[in-house]
């Protein structure tokens, strides 16, 4: 009989897999995995007590109803994970460090600012051999969570520092092994005049710790695991597929651990990323605010889900930047932003594909992501390719730009196009001259304009003017642009996820976001 199949936390099949069924009557049957995952067994139908095993994975002790579905065990590799809880805090508050690590590990916390600093040690996670080893559960974990060590000890907590900002717990094992866990720290009280939302919507719709994000497998975790990604994923197998084909999506929990984040002891704040996901996610936005800090700009980060909460006071802050890759937003988070925006508020967006799908928050840590048939918004080349404006209304109305595929993984630098524009003040520059040369984006190689980029749309409102735009190939440029009135407030956004990353390095486009910062600070 099948009684299921065997996966690790990237849904990968794991041949060869120890199993032992025991059911009521106490009579044990033992079986290994196949090639595929696939665990096949002389039993009946029923519940059974099981147990897994296999070098190089956590054991574990599970129950199962044999017969009906196939069963979907999932085992995690002998590996540092972790994450902290909730991984966004108030000054003040205390969270929960939640690790799973197969070795004795040590823990300490570290602010992400003009430099990577440690703030404290935090102790070791000792207990017996293995002891430290937290299975995961079955079935689909990208959907439910993990819920692992709730944080009992002392040396699991960590009280959020007074001063905010992007912080990472350290997990080093004894092994060399190393994980950093991402913690977003918000003032209690307004401490500066400029906002910064950290994209942690964003980064939730790319993980894809447990085989499923809004990318792999975005409808759901498949009947069987994969043996080859590379031939099984759609993503990779079919290039006539398209990310998203059906009209509903399962949620997307927020408890678990996310390796993407994690950003390399190695990586210097002033080197080019290192990891794929850095060049779009946390590490490229670490980039932006030790260009904050380096610059003499105070700030106070939020995570951009506290926005959805209404725990984010708009009206305290004469300017709101967004990053790199802000994505994914609810209805509620645009309408805020859009109405503080006409009633006087600065918005400065530094990054490219923003706000272009709409999610919903649900009430036990979940996300929605409302993807939709994107087939029914046509090629992918035209204006306004975005699930957020077929579903509510156009990014473009508050940003300037909307998104379109053109340009997708390419990099170049900006060409001036409005040279008398004050962004330009002091720059030197005339018509036609070229700015955003270098880069510390390691992935998408070719200056400032690039990896996803967001151009003018006939939803922009009246009076944008485009500044310069990117020399990408085909019409991919990204598009920098200044909205002068969207009712009391205006907008300057850069139409590029890779802008950011060239903020330490290119001096004109330190200069130009220097120059937009001050004049939205001094506004009235």
């Amino acid at each position: 009989m099948l009684v299921g199949y065997v996966s690790d936390e990237n849904d990968v099949a794991i041949a060869d897999v120890a199993v032992e069924l025991t059911g009521a009557d106490g009579v044990a049957v033992s079986c290994r995995s196949g090639a595929s995952g696939r665990i096949d067994a002389e039993v009946a139908p029923g519940r059974y007590a099981v147990v897994l095993s296999r070098d190089g994975y956590g054991p574990k002790r599970t129950a199962a109803d044999v017969g009906a579905e196939p069963v979907r065990f999932r085992l995690l590799s002998d590996r540092t994970y972790g994450f902290v809880w909730p991984k966004e805090a108030t000054s003040g508050r205390t969270a929960q460090i939640r690790v799973s690590c197969p070795l004795p590990y040590r823990l300490s916390l570290w602010r992400y600012g003009a430099e990577r600093e440690l703030v404290a040690p935090l102790g070791m996670g000792e207990h017996e051999p293995g002891a430290t080893a937290i299975p995961l559960p079955d079935g689909d974990v990208a959907g439910s969570g993990v819920d692992w060590s709730p944080g009992e000890f002392p040396g699991q907590q960590v009280v959020a520092p007074e001063r905010g900002g992007l912080y990472f717990v350290h997990v080093g094992d004894d092994g060399g092994g190393f994980h950093g866990l991402p913690w977003i720290v918000s003032p209690s009280t307004p401490a500066s005049e400029v906002a910064v939302l950290a994209s942690d919507l964003t980064w939730a719709a790319y993980n894809s710790f447990g085989g499923r994000s809004n990318y792999l497998n975005p409808a759901g975790l498949p009947a069987v695991p994969a043996v080859s990604r590379r031939q099984d994923l759609a993503f990779y197998a079919d290039p006539a597929a398209g990310e998203w084909e059906a009209e509903h999506y399962p949620p997307l929990s927020s408890r678990r651990p996310d390796p993407d984040l994690s950003i390399p002891l190695a990586e210097q704040v002033d080197q080019p990323t290192t990891t794929r996901p850095g060049a779009h996610l946390a590490a490229a936005d670490w980039r932006l605010l030790a260009w904050l800090e380096r610059q003499g700009y105070g700030y106070d980060l939020y995570a951009e889900s506290r926005l959805d909460r209404g725990e984010v006071p708009l009206d305290a802050y004469r300017v709101l930047v967004l990053g790199c890759h802000p994505e994914y937003w609810t209805y509620g988070m645009f309408r805020q932003v859009r109405d503080w925006v006409h009633a006087g508020g600065r918005l400065l967006h530094l990054g490219g594909n923003g706000l272009n799908c709409e999610v919903e928050l649900l009430d036990d840590d979940r996300m929605l992501v409302h993807n939709g048939d994107t087939r029914m918004l046509g090629p992918g080349s035209g204006p306004d390719w975005s699930r957020f404006t077929a579903r509510r209304e156009p990014e473009a109305a508050l940003l300037g730009v909307g998104y379109d595929q053109r340009g997708l993984l390419t990099a170049a630098p900006y060409e001036v196009v409005e040279p008398a524009h004050w962004a330009f003040a002091g720059t030197g520059l005339a018509a036609g001259d070229v700015f955003g040369r270098e880069s510390l984006n390691g992935r998408i190689l070719g200056g400032a304009s690039g990896h996803e980029t967001d151009k003018l749309s006939p939803h922009s409102p009246p009076g944008t003017t485009l500044l310069a735009r990117g020399l990408n190939a085909d019409g991919g440029g990204a598009h920098l642009v200044h909205v002068p009135a969207l009712g009391r407030g205006e907008v300057v956004s850069t139409g590029s996820i890779a802008f950011v990353t060239s903020l330490l390095v290119d001096d004109v486009v330190s200069a130009l976001t220097r120059n937009v910062l001050d004049r939205f600070l001094a506004a009235r």
